[in-house]
């Protein structure tokens, strides 16, 4: 198996969460493995997957509290992009399915991009890097 790096997310309702992945442009596995206590996705050209869990069984996996999206961010995802139109169209979608943009698409610290949040609170951003 190659490298990846794998993101678990609790969620509060794990099918609400699930259609919002689908709709943003989140693909399924080709073995999926989704059931009505996980699901799995990955973005195209990305080496990372999105684990979605109930609350109850991430607490229960990490022996923790969950965050509180509401009130303060548990951390921020970073995505690359190619294109700026590859960052507009991907908020578009977001935006489509339920979540959040909380920074629109633009020029910031010489990278393009913008930045989301899913329909449970977890903080996305997805940007244009010349690194």
């Amino acid at each position: 198996m190659d490298n990846r790096l794998w993101i678990n997310l609790p969620v509060k309702d794990l099918q609400a969460a699930q259609a919002f992945y689908e709709q943003s442009g989140f693909l399924l596995p080709k073995t999926d493995s989704s059931n009505d206590q996980q699901a799995a996705f990955y973005l195209e050209g990305q080496q990372l997957y999105v684990m979605l869990f109930p609350e109850e069984s991430f607490e229960a996996f990490t022996q923790q509290a969950i965050a509180d999206t509401s009130i303060g961010s548990e951390v921020l995802f970073s995505l690359s992009a190619k294109t700026r139109e590859e960052v507009d169209n991907f908020m578009f979608r977001i935006e489509q399915a339920g979540g959040t943009v909380f920074a629109p698409p633009g020029e910031r610290n010489g990278m393009y991009g913008a930045g989301f949040s899913d329909v449970d609170g977890h903080r996305w951003n997805f940007l244009v890097m010349d690194i």
